[in-house]
């Protein structure tokens, strides 16, 4: 495959009209009849185990923000995330929680939510989350979309407010069942990592939308290592 091949034109996806939509789990589940499914991805690496001290949730819900969390004033939140061998380039706004708990995700399938109860990412430590819509109501690719188609050691930039882009490399990705998400996914502490998050076929409308997340780990590069 070519690096042309591989950005967002050459990703076309046959979608069937959608007969209703209702956001559930990350918010990223779409109901829809008919909806063709293309294969999953291949995955590769291996997304990193929990700390002993972390504290998310296997069902896939975020994590609740304590007290001292939902207070605190972020230095240099993210606000957007680029990955130039597919083709992914999407503004990022800050997120919560909904009040059953789970991670709410911005409307609009061309912009990325980023967990602001959790680590921003260029932090020392801990899993900074950014997750989107793999598609829209009207069937429109969203930005995240393009995670199936990185590849190991493919560049994520992060630019941030008030302060230097950070970039990272894809060093993993995997295929999860919604209720499997690894509690990895939201850790506060360990070494840092980037954690992107989208859904995954097989969609089943009976169960109400997509049924997986595809889940992207990439590692902070050292700037005095150079790219």
């Amino acid at each position: 495959m070519t690096d042309t091949s591989r950005r967002r034109g050459g990703r076309a996806v046959a979608v069937a009209v959608l007969a209703a939509v209702t956001a559930v789990a990350l918010g990223v589940l779409w109901l829809a009849q008919g909806r063709q499914q293309a294969a999953p991805p291949a995955d590769f690496g291996a997304v990193p185990p929990a700390a002993a001290s972390d504290t998310g949730r296997p069902s896939g819900a975020a994590p609740p923000p304590s007290v001292a969390e939902r207070a605190a004033v972020r230095q240099s939140p993210p606000e957007r995330v680029l990955v130039p061998a597919v083709g992914l380039d999407a503004r990022v706004e800050g997120v919560g929680v909904t009040p059953r708990g789970d991670m709410t995700v911005p409307d609009d399938p061309a912009v990325a939510g980023w967990y602001r109860y959790g680590p921003e990412p260029g932090s020392a430590e801990g899993s900074a989350v950014l997750v989107g819509h793999l598609d829209s109501e009207t069937g429109d690719l969203g930005e995240f979309a393009a995670l199936r188609d990185v590849r190991p050691g493919d560049t994520v930039e992060v630019r941030r407010a008030g302060a230097e882009p950070v970039v990272h490399r894809v060093t993993a990705r995997a295929t999860v069942p919604k209720d499997e998400l690894p509690p990895s996914a939201f850790r506060r502490s360990g070494p840092p990592v980037l954690t992107l998050i989208t859904c995954a076929p097989p969609f089943e409308p009976e169960r109400g939308g997509y049924t997986a997340n595809l889940v992207v780990t990439a590692e902070p590069v050292d700037a005095r290592q150079g790219p």
